[in-house]
């Protein structure tokens, strides 16, 4: 798993890729957890762009968990946008859907999370 960052506006866009099962789940809250910190600090919104997640497990659900509750806390927001299917589909199924803000794509979260002052 690989995850890249960029900064638009008001917000962090973080883009893993991959797989976030298992044998990436902690690679991944590694990185994602104190990134949310920071931005929770700054007042940014953070938008998890899952274009190029190809899967994820409930070890991967669990960290987005972890950070959706970390943001909320202060009252920031941690967001996914551009679902593929298959993930589209475990978010539903688990109901995760109902606990992130899910977005078609990432301009739509931008949009609504982060819209230029």
């Amino acid at each position: 798993m690989v995850l890249s960052e960029r900064l638009a506006d008001r917000a962090l866009i973080l883009a893993p890729a991959g797989r976030i099962d298992m044998t990436t789940s902690d690679q991944f809250r590694e990185r994602l957890l104190p990134l949310v910190d920071d931005c929770i600090k700054k007042g940014w919104a953070v938008i998890l762009d899952f274009s190029a997640v190809e899967y994820i497990s409930s070890a991967g659900l669990r960290v987005l968990m972890l950070a959706a509750k970390q943001a909320r806390t202060s009252g920031q927001t941690v967001a996914v946008a551009a679902l593929q299917p298959v993930v589209l589909e475990i978010f539903q199924i688990s109901r995760f859907d109902k606990m992130l803000p899910c977005y078609p794509g990432v301009s739509e979260a931008l949009e609504s999370l982060a819209p230029p002052a």
